[in-house]
């Protein structure tokens, strides 16, 4: 089934950038990381954002960028902590499927060298564990399809994504 659009959701290094551009190409569409939209916006790295003004202010501006945003035959990479603005997610969900891309902690912890600088809108002195655990079931409340990536490469993840959000 063709989609106008298609929105991505996870955890940070689950793969909604990497993946997203991939897909895109496939289904001759645009991609979009919600982040780079919102860095461009404030003309400064999501991480500036954290350490000067805070993870709430983060959250505030990328649920403003995300809702000012209306795709047009595009793959959307959000944010991770999309999804604690329930405005954000409601305006997403207009356009397209949220598609949630599932990877366990576990597995995130390896990919992820640099958690500390990466930008993650979360409480001062958060732990990756318990990001995930907050997270993990807002993803799954939001999601239209969750994509199990457990284990997979990149191809067979890209496989995975392709046939659960683009076959008929």
């Amino acid at each position: 089934m063709k989609h106008d659009n298609i929105i991505l959701i996870g955890m940070p290094g689950a793969g909604k950038s990497t993946l997203g551009v991939q897909l895109a190409k496939l289904l001759a569409m645009d991609f979009v990381d919600t982040d780079l939209l919102i860095q461009r916006r404030f003309q400064c790295s999501l991480q500036s954002i954290l350490d000067e003004q805070g993870y709430e202010v983060l959250r505030d501006r990328e649920a403003d960028v995300v809702t000012a945003y209306e795709p047009q035959q595009t793959v959307v990479a959000t944010g991770g902590s999309v999804v604690y603005r329930e405005r954000s997610m409601q305006h997403l969900k207009q356009y397209g499927p949220v598609i949630y891309l599932y990877v366990p902690q576990a597995e995130l912890e390896r990919r992820l060298s640099n958690f500390a600088s990466r930008g993650i809108a979360a409480r001062p002195g958060s732990s990756f564990a318990s990001i995930y655990a907050e997270r993990e079931p807002l993803y799954r409340q939001y999601a239209d399809i969750i994509v199990d990536l457990n284990g997979a490469s990149e191809a067979v993840a890209l496989q995975r994504l392709q046939k659960e959000c683009c076959d008929d």
